[in-house]
Parts: structure tokens; sequence; C-alpha cells
């Protein structure tokens, strides 16, 4: 695929103003990655942001930052994943700089304090949004074996607080499994 560097400048300002502007952590950008780049940039396919989103909550490292090498990869190659990494890590290293100068002055403050916690809920909303945006993408698929692995996947996470890296990795090989079986009725039904 030819990739496009004549959107660089727009792929740096809308990871920087994402990243900015984002507060309560990875999938709360990764949400806003989406409606900026499926939704109203439309460089991305729905769903390509799910496995963007997959493969990120996968790999070790903060999500915006993942998403970001990935998304910028696909818009423009490494050039891409460069700038959007670049975009994507300014503001937190310019805001931290700026909060660690006069971290006394905030961590006393009671608006600042107050203000934090209301933004709480906020970030909740956002969470619960991706949540609700992941599950009705596995449950469009109709296939049985998406939808039992997720349900089993919650209650293994919620109920019987199961580590996470070992839900995804066994989701993944249960996924890699089921593609080869896939592959290997599609060779036989060929073959008949």
């Amino acid at each position: 695929m030819k990739k496009d560097y004549s959107k660089l400048w727009t792929l740096f300002r809308s990871m920087f103003v994402l990243s900015a502007c984002t507060f309560g952590g990875g999938f709360v950008i990764v949400s806003l990655m989406k409606k900026k780049y499926v939704e109203e940039l439309q460089w991305l396919e729905e769903d390509e942001m799910l496995d963007v989103t997959a493969i990120t909550q996968s790999a070790p490292g903060p999500l915006p930052v993942n998403a970001s090498v990935i998304i910028g990869y696909r818009i423009a190659g490494i050039l891409g994943s460069l700038t959007a990494i670049l975009g994507t890590i300014l503001p937190p290293m310019i805001i931290i700089s700026i909060i660690s100068l006069f971290y006394e002055q905030f961590r006393t403050n009671p608006y600042i304090s107050v203000a934090l916690q209301v933004m709480r809920a906020g970030v909740a909303a956002v969470i619960f949004d991706v949540v609700l945006n992941l599950a009705h993408n596995v449950l469009t698929t109709r296939r049985i074996l998406y939808i039992s692995m997720m349900i089993i996947a919650f209650a293994a996470a919620c109920i019987l607080d199961v580590s996470a890296m070992l839900i995804i990795f066994t989701c993944l090989g249960i996924g890699i499994l089921d593609l080869i079986v896939q592959t290997y009725k599609e060779k036989q039904g060929g073959a008949a």
C-alpha cells in the first residue's frame, strides 16, 4: 500500500492535540483516536482500529504510544510512526515537566484535587464507551466462539481475577487455532 506523506502534519497535530487534551489513560486516547482516524478523517477502517486496540493492549508499553506507532505506520510508514510518536509523547513530557517544577503547589491545591476527582467520572464514561463498542463488534460477528471467549474472558478478569496477559494470550492462542481450523476447512471444501 502506498504511504501518504502529505498527511504527516495533520497526523502530528492531531496526535499532539489528542495527547494534550486526554486524561484517564490509554483506553481514553485510543477511543478518541478511533473517532479521529476512523470517523472524522477516515484514514482507517473500523476493523483496523479494532486490530490496533487489540495489538496495543497485548504489546508491552503505554497504549497511546503503541497505538500511535501502528496508526502512524499505517498512514505514512516509518516516518508516519515517528511523527505520530513525537506528537503523542511531547504533550505529557511538557506537562509533566511543568508540574514537576510546581509539584508542591499542585499537590496541596484543593481545586486541582477536586478537578482530578471529577475528571474520573468522565474517564469512566469514555472507557465504558470503548467497552461497549468492542463488545458490539464481537457480537456482530455472530460467531459463537468469539462471543463465548468474550464472556469467559470477562468472567475470568472480573470474577476470578485472572491476569490480563494470561487472558489475552489465551484468546490469541484460541484465535490462531480457529484460524488454522477455518483455513483447513476452506481448503478441504475447495478440494472436494
